[in-house]
């Protein structure tokens, strides 16, 4: 390959010729497919992107690919092994076998699985691309990542501009509150729940507060509880505070307030005792005797709080 052909001899039989011509061009052929960003190599079944007889086999012609384009999960090659396509990002359907036919197959660094968990919850399970590694990663952007997939995917998004992973863990980061409690408005005697969801590495501490209190709920008041569990992300904490019976003392301003060593956060939500109207809550003068029908208006005030 590498002899020029003007050094090649006059008496070289033309079959010769023609077979160093022929494979000088299939290199060159070879070097454009590699440039145009190709790396995936016929199918061992013969199948193709190109066209699919009635067997389902036909030849691969790289020449018919469409051109890659960039992808958030990353460029795969397709289900016949000819040609580069988009991949599935996390929670996309796909196939166990890797056929990738149909729903096409996991990006990169994403494979197959099936989370027989949802079985338990009553559900159908089908089969999703999930990262292979769950560690958390510290951007240099000064983010963290839930894993390296979702490190990649910025890369990709962020095209042109440097990013790196600075450490195999979260970012050293003041806590973060990802879900704010909200305002409410609700009925003497009701139960009442505020919720306060948290990110920060290192893991903070919660606790809730009301008003200008010094002291932390629930303080030794039975009717207020105060509950916790991890996520729904990695380095996540979701807090709960609940009253049960709510009363017109309970009315006022709570705060979340979430602590590490490197500072804190807080969210805030009011809460509005309002009184119920006798007419709607109150039992029947007589025990023997119905209750009166609510009215419209009444029944509206009702599904409100």
């Amino acid at each position: 390959i590498s002899t020029p052909l003007t050094s090649i001899p006059p008496s070289m039989p033309v079959p010769t010729i023609l077979i160093i011509c022929r494979m000088l061009l299939l290199l060159v052929m070879g070097l454009a497919w590699s440039f145009h960003g190709a790396s995936c190599l016929p199918h061992p079944t013969g199948l193709t992107w190109a066209e699919e007889g009635a067997e389902g086999q036909c030849q691969c012609v790289p020449q018919l690919c469409p051109r890659a384009t960039t992808s958030s999960a990353g460029l795969v090659c397709d289900h016949c092994g000819c040609c580069l396509e988009c991949g599935n990002a996390e929670g996309q359907l796909c196939y166990l076998d890797g056929s990738g036919t149909f729903y096409g197959r996991c990006g990169e660094n994403l494979e197959c699985q099936l989370d027989i968990q949802e079985i338990g919850y009553g559900g159908i399970p089908e089969p999703q691309c999930v990262c292979r590694s769950q560690a958390a990663v510290c951007g240099s952007d000064h983010i963290t990542y839930q894993n390296i997939c979702k490190f990649q995917e910025a890369v990709r998004e962020r095209e042109g501009r440097n990013l790196s992973i600075t450490s195999n863990r979260p970012c050293l980061a003041v806590p973060q509150i990802k879900h704010h409690t909200q305002d409410q408005v609700n009925v003497s005697g009701h139960d009442v729940i505020f919720m306060c969801e948290v990110f920060a590495y290192p893991m903070a501490l919660v606790e809730w507060r009301k008003d200008e209190e010094e002291f932390a709920l629930p303080g030794g008041d039975p009717h207020i509880s105060i509950q916790f569990r991890g996520g729904p992300l990695r380095y996540e904490l979701s807090n709960w505070l609940q009253i049960e019976g709510v009363r017109k003392a309970d009315g006022g301003t709570y705060f979340c307030i979430a602590h590490n060593k490197l500072g804190n956060a807080t969210a805030k939500a009011t809460l509005l005792v309002a009184t119920a109207p006798p007419a709607l809550f109150s039992s029947p003068a007589n025990p023997g005797e119905e209750a009166p029908i609510a009215s419209k208006e009444e029944e509206d005030y009702s599904d409100y709080y």
